[in-house]
């Protein structure tokens, strides 16, 4: 193998750094560092946006903070390995993902859980160790992190509890949705939900998240699958990923939503996923989740000081279920190859999640896109 000429060495490269809410990101040249123990360096190949890139993108209070490098649905060969990184090295292919899978914590050793204890999430603008970033821009200015990956980058330094490798025949393309929404929807229905087969099942909101959501009920069994969206257009997109009745809030005459899918299921749903980020569709989603066993799993991201309000005799004797999931419970060191080899295996399908494909210097028209609702998942290539 040739030496690796980089390798302990700054790196120059493009990067696309947000330096105002909502205002155009800035095509730069940046510096990223070589990488520190447990850490590794990945030259991106691909990045996909995802919404909570435009979600942090606005937000003017913290955890915002700006200039920022954002991006966290990626995948990449690495390119340098820092001290005590493990099983893996130069030159494999990887998938960074926002949540810790450190295997080490009591959290991580456990099968309840894949909440990391030992690096827990936040939004940090920080590397997951230590209170440091690995970019700086030309003229020395530290560039923040975001979400522990910052894949609008040519390079970037992820920590090895972030990091999964993955078989490199998988496609770029598709690899990188597996570092979060994709994922996140599927791994909701098969491992937060462990939907079985014959339930039924109520998805609030047709984005990428919600038709993964309803691809992961479709490959566990699920009889009926029930979309709620204000979409019409959404409704088409659906049916292909497994979606077999549709309600649209606009044309339900005078009965509520749960009314309408209280009747549909003679009872309510087996589960109700809530997918777009607001906090009254998660209490419409527990009000159709049937009372004695009925799972309600939150996975859309609200403002952070939204509030929840649901009846305590109802919580009570409903007998319901709410649960909070991020990454859809997956542990990825474990889960993102099952999910890769169903996908080779044409068990689960990615393919219909990528609507555009561009380069990376159309990063500003890719996020118009997805703002506007035009895409599923744009797919960003480097070169």
């Amino acid at each position: 193998m040739a030496e690796n000429s980089t390798k302990g060495q700054p790196i120059r490269c493009k990067a696309a750094v947000a330096r105002e809410p909502g205002k155009p990101l800035v095509i730069e040249e940046v510096v990223v560092a070589p990488p520190r123990d447990y850490e590794l360096r990945i030259k991106i190949i691909c990045t996909s946006l995802c919404y909570s890139d435009i979600t942090f993108w606005k937000l003017k209070d913290p955890p915002a903070c700006f200039p920022r490098i954002m991006g966290h649905e990626a995948v990449g060969i690495v390119e340098s390995v820092g001290e005590n990184v493990v099983d893996i090295v130069e030159g494999d292919m990887v998938v960074p993902v926002f949540l810790a899978d450190c295997g080490d914590c009591n959290d991580c050793k456990s099968s309840q859980s894949n909440l990391c204890s030992k690096m827990p999430f936040k939004v940090s603008p920080w590397m997951p160790r230590e209170e440091s970033s690995r970019f700086m821009n030309l003229k020395g200015e530290t560039l923040f992190h975001f979400l522990f990956v910052s894949s609008f980058s040519e390079y970037t330094v992820v920590d090895i509890a972030h990091v999964t490798k993955v078989d490199s025949s998988l496609p770029p393309n598709r690899a990188c949705l597996l570092s979060c929404g994709v994922s996140t929807g599927i791994g909701a229905a098969w491992r937060a939900a462990n939907i079985t087969p014959g339930s039924t099942v109520a998805i609030f909101g047709l984005g990428a998240i919600g038709l993964a959501v309803a691809e992961g009920a479709r490959f566990c069994g699920a009889a009926k699958i029930i979309a709620v969206d204000v979409n019409p257009e959404k409704f088409e997109i659906g049916k292909k990923f497994g979606i077999t009745d549709f309600v649209n809030p606009n044309n339900t005459a005078d009965k509520s939503v749960g009314e309408v899918i209280n009747e549909m299921t003679d009872g309510g749903a087996d589960y109700c996923f809530e997918c777009v980020g607001i906090a009254s569709l998660v209490q419409e989603a527990y009000s159709c989740c049937r009372k004695g066993w009925g799972k309600t799993i939150v996975l859309g991201v609200d403002q952070p000081d939204s509030k929840l309000s649901l009846s305590s005799i109802d919580v009570l004797c409903s007998g319901k279920t709410l649960v909070g999931s991020l990454y859809g419970g997956l542990k990825h060191k474990s889960d993102v190859p099952i999910l890769a080899k169903l996908y080779m295996n044409k068990e689960i399908q990615l393919d219909g999640f990528v609507t555009h494909e561009m380069k990376f210097d159309e990063i500003n028209k890719a996020f118009e896109l997805l703002v506007e609702g035009k895409c599923l998942r744009c797919v960003l290539w480097m070169d």
